[in-house]
């Protein structure tokens, strides 16, 4: 039986900055209402297969996980949470250690979260093949015909014919991304593919590469999984078992190094949404080549892609930029560029700017909360609190609070009283009190939250009760 997994761990920097480490491009609808997370989803329940997907994500992004999923009717799958990144030969190892325990020769296809894959038939006949080949105990892998150059992907040179198959070839080679020279003699040669990063492959047989070429990797995951607890639905692997593991990609540690590697060449059209370049691509343009998200205004403007995010935006006399704006940032480069955006992020974080990993929006279990304004010893946010759901019972050091409610109902602690506070009601926290906040409605709860003090960061939280146990 084929066990789909989706990988759903990355941080995707190079679409800074609306994907960011608090929410990254996997959870951000960048083309359509669905995201890449939920259409990788979509599209493997829509090939029929018998299993739902088992899926591996970072641990601080589990309730995101969890919304996405009833958003589009999922439940009951498995959830595996990894407590801090280790790159995908990690990941894949957890889910290759947990299905072994119940199936040995369990069949696992592996793929990111983050790709764009069109002609779901091409996909099917290209899996049957994947799935045949590696039921002989071979590392499949996809391989996508080329259609243009491109050096933001990485290839594979396809070697021999496999013996008694009519579309495998033994893989001669996995390369980097290379620079445009390299990238047009490869696609002028006919034997070199796009790497798609997905793999078809039995967990045992995975696992016994690994344990070969990336011992460190098979036994610290080994020992995570062994220790995994499971909580609220999720899979936890432990913590101290996985930090162990070398942060290693699954190309380096095993496909570019076991004598089991196989490429199925295929034609069903693929895309890597990894930069704003391939966004633009992707998305409808007008009749001078641009595409645009939001409310944007143009002006003698060429092959360009804006989006904005609530903002007006206009934009005049320029050619092939990428322009993205947000409530905290702007980001501006020229499309040939879009694949540096990344180091730009990087600058921002060796200098301590928050806005490299964190959004303005924040999802926790309960809902979300958001800044709005930012003061010397004042803060104003807005929180959404969904039905059912409870902040965890706490105090603060170094501020008071008062909550402002605008829609719904609250139901508010505070020390020993137990007040309801309804729509265009308020509740004072005075500094130092217990409270919490739930909403025992059937609507979502929105208020906004004044803060006062001299300290207002979120490590001025006090948790003496948590649902969610954080």
């Amino acid at each position: 039986m084929l066990i789909p997994v989706i990988l759903s761990g990355g941080s995707g920097t190079r679409l800074w900055p609306v994907s960011r480490k608090s929410y990254p491009k996997q959870f951000c609808a960048l083309l359509g209402q669905e995201t890449p997370f939920q259409e990788t989803i979509q599209r493997v329940r829509r090939l029929g297969l018998e299993c739902e997907p088992v899926l591996v994500g970072n641990r601080e992004h589990r309730f995101i996980i969890a919304e996405q999923l009833r958003q589009i009717g999922v439940e009951d799958v498995d959830i595996i949470l990894e407590p801090i990144a280790r790159n995908s030969a990690a990941a894949m190892a957890a889910v290759a250690f947990w299905q072994l325990q119940r199936d040995e020769e369990a069949l696992l296809w592996f793929m990111p979260a983050d790709a764009v894959i069109e002609d779901h038939e091409a996909l099917g006949m290209a899996l049957e093949q994947a799935c045949e080949v590696a039921e002989d105990d071979y590392v499949v892998t996809f391989g996508i015909r080329p259609t243009r150059i491109e050096t933001g992907y990485g290839y594979i040179r396809q070697g021999q014919l496999l013996s008694g198959k009519e579309n495998a070839y033994h893989v001669a080679r996995f390369l980097e991304k290379p620079d445009i020279q390299k990238a047009e003699e490869m696609v002028a040669d006919g034997q070199h593919l796009w790497n798609s990063g997905m793999f078809v492959a039995r967990a045992r047989v995975f696992l016994e590469e690994l344990k070969k070429y990336e011992p460190s990797i098979y036994e610290a995951v080994f020992w995570a999984v062994k220790k995994a607890s499971v909580d609220h639905g999720f899979i936890q692997l432990d913590e101290e078992a996985f930090a162990c593991a070398p942060p290693i990609s699954v190309d380096y540690a095993v496909a570019e190094r076991t004598d089991r590697a196989v490429v199925v060449p295929s034609i069903f059209r693929w895309m890597d949404v990894g930069s704003w370049d391939s966004v633009w691509e992707l998305t409808p343009k007008d009749r001078d080549g641009n595409a645009v998200r939001g409310n944007v205004f143009l002006d003698r403007v060429r092959n360009c892609y804006v989006n904005s995010d609530g903002v007006v935006a206009t934009v005049t006399g320029v050619d092939d930029l990428i322009i993205i704006v947000t409530r905290d940032a702007v980001m501006v480069s020229h499309r040939e560029r879009a694949q540096d955006i990344k180091h730009m992020v990087s600058r921002l974080l060796d200098e301590g700017h928050p806005e490299a990993e964190q959004h303005v929006r924040m999802y926790r279990p309960w809902g979300f909360y958001e800044s709005l304004i930012r003061g010397d010893r004042f803060q104003v946010k807005r929180i959404q609190v969904s039905p059912g759901e409870k902040l965890s019972l706490q105090k603060h050091f170094h501020r008071a609070e008062h909550w402002v409610v605008v829609a719904g109902t609250a139901l508010v602690s505070r020390g020993d009283e137990q007040i309801m506070v309804r729509e265009n009601e308020s509740v004072y926290l005075p500094l130092g009190c217990v409270h919490r906040l739930e909403n025992p409605g059937r609507i979502p709860i929105t208020l906004i939250e004044v803060q006062s003090g001299p300290y207002l960061g979120e490590d001025d939280i006090v948790r003496l009760d948590d649902l969610y146990q954080r």
